[in-house]
C-alpha cells in the first residue's frame, strides 16, 4: 500500500478539505483533500474523466463544490469568491479569449476586469506581453494566431494582475511539438515566482516541469508525493536487471523468478523483473542459495509510470 502525505513542506497557499462534488447523480469529486505550498510546482495527474478539471473550477472559485472547504492565500474561496480570485491566475483547457479582439485591446479588457489599478496597468500589460513572448503580435486579432499563440495569449491574461497562484489546465493540449517545448519553457518560466498547479494527463510533462505530483481517480485522491522522493516510498516496487554472461545460467534464474511468481522481460544477456524490496530479497537469496551468481545487478528508481499505471491501472475513466 503507497502511504499519501497530502501536506506541503512549506507554507500552504491553497488548502482544500474533504471536497465533494456531484453532477445530479454522478459523483465527479470523492473527498480530496491537500495542500499546495508557497513555491511549488504541483503535477495533477488522472485519467481523462477522472476529476481533474472540476477540481481545478473549484480552486479557482468557478464552481461550487457540493460539499467542503477550498482556501486560497488564507482566504476561503467559497466565502470571499472575489477576494479569492485577486490571488488566482487561471487557464482553462479553453482559453477564455474573444477571438475578433487585438491582443492588447484584450489584455488590456482583461486587465480593467481584473481590477489592475491605472497606475500599474502600462507595467503589468509590458510585463505579460514580454514575458509570454508577445511584443510581435500585440496588433495582431486574436483569432487569426496560431494556437501556440493563442495559449500565450490565455498565460498572458492568466498572470496580468500578479497573481501568487497559477493553475493550469491543460495546457499543452491541440499544440504540435515545438508548440509544447515552448508552452512548458514559458511554464517553468512563470513557476519561479509563483506557485502552480499544472493539470495534465501527460507523465514527461510532470517529470519535466513540476517539483511534486497528485495522482487522482474516478474522483479520488489515490497518490502524493514530492518527485525526488519517490525512490523512498516504503513498499513501492522496483525494476531489477540480472545481467548473464553464461546463457545456462540465465535459464536456471528465469525459472527460479519466474516459479516465485513474478514477471519478467528478457533479452539476450538480461532479465528484468518489478517486484517489492522483500520479493527483490529473497528472489536474490535463492538464486545464490543456487549458486546463479549475476555477473551484474542493478536496481531502477520508481519510476512515475510505474506509480500511475499502478494507482490508475491504465484506465480511462469517462
Amino acid at each position: 500500500m503507497i502511504e499519501i502525505n497530502t501536506k506541503s513542506k512549506t507554507e500552504p497557499l491553497i488548502k482544500l478539505e474533504g471536497i465533494v462534488k456531484y453532477y445530479g447523480d454522478r459523483l465527479a469529486v470523492d473527498g480530496i483533500s491537500f495542500e499546495v505550498g508557497k513555491g511549488e510546482i504541483l503535477g495533477f495527474l488522472g485519467p481523462n474523466g477522472a476529476g481533474k478539471t472540476t477540481t481545478m473550477r473549484i480552486i479557482t472559485g468557478y464552481m461550487p463544490p457540493t460539499k467542503g472547504k477550498v482556501e486560497v492565500c488564507g482566504i476561503d474561496v467559497l466565502e470571499k469568491p472575489v477576494e479569492a480570485k485577486k490571488h488566482i491566475g487561471y487557464l482553462p483547457e479553453n482559453p477564455p479569449v474573444y477571438s475578433e479582439m487585438t491582443v492588447i485591446s484584450y489584455l488590456k479588457f482583461v486587465a480593467k476586469i481584473k481590477r489592475v489599478p491605472k497606475n500599474k496597468m502600462k507595467e503589468r500589460l509590458e510585463f505579460a506581453i514580454e514575458k509570454c513572448g508577445l511584443k510581435d503580435v500585440v496588433k495582431r486579432i486574436i483569432g487569426n494566431l496560431s494556437r501556440g499563440y493563442r495559449q500565450r495569449v490565455g498565460i498572458a491574461q492568466a498572470i496580468i494582475h500578479d497573481p501568487q497562484v497559477m493553475i493550469f489546465d491543460e495546457p499543452t493540449v491541440g499544440l504540435d511539438p515545438q508548440q509544447v517545448v515552448e508552452i512548458r519553457n514559458l511554464i517553468k518560466d512563470i513557476s519561479k515566482e509563483k506557485t502552480v498547479i499544472l493539470s495534465t494527463h501527460i507523465l514527461s510533462e510532470v517529470m519535466k516541469i513540476c517539483n511534486r505530483v497528485i495522482i487522482i481517480s474516478n474522483g479520488r485522491l489515490v497518490f502524493s508525493a514530492y518527485l525526488d522522493e519517490l525512490e523512498k516510498i516504503e513498499g513501492k516496487s522496483r525494476r531489477t536487471n540480472l545481467i548473464f554472461f553464461d546463457r545456462s545460467k540465465m535459464e536456471r534464474a528465469k525459472s527460479i523468478i519466474q516459479s516465485n511468481g513474478v514477471d519478467i522481460s528478457e533479452n539476450e544477456r538480461a532479465i528484468s523483473f518489478i517486484a517489492d524490496r522483500e520479493k527483490r530479497n529473497e528472489i536474490i537469496g535463492k538464486l545464490l542459495k543456487e549458486n546463479i551468481i549475476p555477473d551484474e545487478i542493478t536496481d531502477e528508481k520508481p519510476s512515475l509510470e510505474e506509480i500511475y499505471l499502478k494507482v490508475v491501472g491504465g484506465a480511462h475513466q469517462d
